[in-house]
């Protein structure tokens, strides 16, 4: 019986250790908090959410695509709509709030004690998302999980998280890539 179950388990690739490009920019997603801040205008400054259909709305620019977006071309595109109003406006746009793009957020499922969708932060390990959905359950299968990786195509690679939360075996921390899904199957025992 053993034998059988194994002859139809599926071999995957051990992930990369590192995994990040150098040239990453933050996007901005429905969630997001920007801080719009207007040079010379308070009445025109503020904070504002991100709607869930990826617009903002700040006074004299009604609608303004957010997502998809750096805070940079947000900004730039506040000052082009705002200066049909005001006389060169200058306009810097902080992210206050992280949630990120959906396609850029990492997802967790199967067997975490809670299973998520987190915002990707640059440098971000396995490890560090398994610390945010607070390791394994008793009947995770932490050496059998694989990573799903959106930005290779859908191509998968096993990763060892018993190893690396159990043993503390550090050779086991990858890096992850935005949109990754870490995929935790269930043991026999």
């Amino acid at each position: 019986m053993v034998t059988a179950c194994a002859s139809n388990s599926v071999s995957l690739n051990e992930a990369p250790v590192t995994a990040s490009s150098q040239d990453y920019n933050y996007l901005v997603g429905p969630g997001d908090t920007l801080n719009i801040i207007v040079w010379r205008n308070p009445e025109l400054s503020l904070s504002v959410p991100v709607r869930p259909d990826g617009k903002v709305s700040t006074p004299l620019v009604d609608e303004l695509v957010a997502q998809g977006k750096t805070s940079i071309e947000i900004a730039r595109e506040v000052e082009t709509e705002l200066g049909k109003f005001v006389r060169d406006p200058v306009v810097t746009v902080i992210v206050t709030s992280f949630v990120g793009p959906y396609s850029e957020q990492i997802r967790v499922i199967g067997e975490a004690a809670k299973p998520q969708a987190l915002p990707y932060k640059q440098k971000m390990t396995v490890l560090d998302v398994m610390i945010a959905v607070g390791g394994l359950t008793d009947f995770a299968d932490g050496n059998a999980a694989s990573i799903t990786r959106a930005s290779e195509g859908g191509k998968r690679y096993s990763v060892r998280l018993k190893d690396l939360l159990k043993r503390g075996d550090i050779s086991a921390n990858v890096e992850m890539r935005p949109g990754d899904i870490l995929t935790i199957p269930q043991g026999w025992f």
